[in-house]
């Protein structure tokens, strides 16, 4: 569709002291999903959880579609 983009983003969750996921950081752009997969791997052995997603969106409208995960390992929160 004209006018839409693809987003990737990145984003790593480490355990509160009662076990939930909480962000490590900031989500973060990723400019290409494979690349992106081998630095979700990566993280996934330092962090409690960590997840890789994309979506599309059309800015000239104002929307944004729902978030397709891509990889995701461990504990997850809330990434939306």
């Amino acid at each position: 569709m004209p006018g839409t983009f693809t987003s990737c983003f990145l984003l790593a969750f480490d355990l509160d002291d009662r076990g939930q996921p909480v962000p490590a950081f900031e989500p973060r752009p990723v400019s290409d999903p494979s690349d992106g997969r081998r630095e979700a791997e990566a993280l996934s052995a330092r962090h409690g959880g960590v997840v890789l997603w994309r979506r599309q969106g059309a800015p000239a409208i104002g929307e944004e579609g729902e978030p397709e995960v891509l990889f995701s390992a461990g504990r997850i929160g809330d990434f939306n």
